[in-house]
């Protein structure tokens, strides 16, 4: 099986989408409900993510290989992985917001280092959560129903991606809905365009321009400019998190949020082989918990996870390069500081996607800035 074919370009335009959002959605809810100052969000966070994502998509595209040359196929398409956008919310509205209200009360120098440390000590635990269970899951795998484990795959993937993604579109209708019917056109009803350009190319470039037309973009001010942002280990900053006593007050949401993914990476190993493509259980959630363990050890506050969608990527082609090519551009844009140029490029509908901090807090407690991002 060859490293790249035409099916990854396609295949990378939608899981590079997928992780990008993710990382905007990072940048926006650290600096604009957090209160992250941009050095932390830059230097630290994203450089981290960029190293956990990395880990992740090579090791699942050597693991495609692997299963190519043992069987002879030409076709085995490689986990799709990414950082985990369930626990993105949850992390930041149920432990490092708390964290970070709990330590201004209480008068800490700085609030924000506590609320990440605080976020670091949740990443490492999740990463730990599925080590541990690696050796296990495939027994729960095998004795649940394969329908048990599909169905509940599409309510997630209806309930928190596909519903969150159809706000946005109609929260704005020119460009959202113009994107959507390129992406329909060309995923479902097989539509190519002149030149052979990947459907994902001409959706976001579409959308781009609308948005500058319309006056959308850009969003906010010109970035200063692109920097190397290198991934430093925070040795430090993770042996504080872990005597921080940052368990037990946050115990309930660690745990919930590490079977969350543990069950979700089952689910998604079943997808893949219920299309083809059978994977071992105890070396996928061993990859994926080694990701979660990299982004602590680097400064993310958020666990990775295998993606929903592995059946799609494989029917548009997609094989062992995808994986590849994605972790490469998460990589450049997160230690470039790229991310930043995008973000004021390309807008996405904050109103639409980020929600009211008071409504996750536990009562009596309130944001400390009530401003939400525009």
């Amino acid at each position: 099986m060859r490293w790249i074919v035409r099916g990854d370009i396609d295949g990378f335009f939608g899981l590079a989408v997928d992780n990008l959002v993710q990382l905007l959605l990072i940048d926006t809810l650290c600096r604009g409900v957090l209160g992250f100052p941009a050095d932390l969000v830059y230097g630290r966070i994203l450089p981290g993510a960029a190293i956990s994502v990395l880990v992740g998509n090579l090791a699942y595209a050597h693991q495609a290989r692997q299963i190519a040359a043992r069987t002879g196929r030409t076709d085995v398409c490689a986990l799709p992985y990414g950082i985990n956008t369930v626990s993105l919310f949850a992390h930041v509205f149920f432990i490092m917001l708390p964290a970070k209200v709990l330590a201004t009360a209480a008068g800490a120098p700085d609030p924000a280092r506590v609320a990440w440390q605080a976020g670091l000590f949740a990443t490492l635990s999740s990463g730990v959560i599925e080590l541990v269970a690696a050796p296990f899951a495939e027994r729960v795998r095998k004795a649940t129903p394969r329908a048990a484990l599909l169905s509940t795959l599409a309510g997630i993937a209806l309930s928190f991606i596909s519903l969150g993604f159809l706000y946005r579109t109609f929260a704005r209708p020119v460009v959202g809905l113009t994107t959507l019917a390129i992406v329909m056109l060309t995923y479902f009803g097989r539509v190519r365009f002149k030149g052979r350009l990947p459907g994902g190319v001409i959706a976001v470039a579409l959308g781009t321009i609308i948005a500058w037309a319309t006056g959308i973009a850009p969003v906010g001010a010109k970035p200063a400019g692109a920097g190397l942002h290198p991934p430093i280990p925070v040795a430090g900053d993770l042996l504080a998190s872990l005597g921080g006593g940052h368990l037990w007050p946050y115990l309930s949401v660690i745990v919930a949020m590490g079977l969350f993914n543990v069950l979700g990476s089952l689910q998604n190993i079943e997808s893949a082989e219920a299309a083809g493509d059978g994977y071992d259980t105890r070396r996928s959630l061993t990859i994926n918990g080694v990701g979660s363990v990299a982004a602590a050890l680097f400064g993310s506050a958020f666990p990775t996870t295998i993606y929903i969608g592995h059946p799609g990527w494989k029917a548009l082609g997609a094989r062992a390069g995808y994986s590849v090519l994605n972790g490469v551009f998460m990589t450049v844009i997160c230690l470039t500081g790229t991310l930043a140029w995008i973000a004021w490029a390309i807008p996405i509908a904050q109103e639409s996607s980020v929600p009211t901090p008071t409504a996750t807090m536990p009562p009596g407690m309130r944001p400390l800035n009530r401003t939400r991002p525009k």
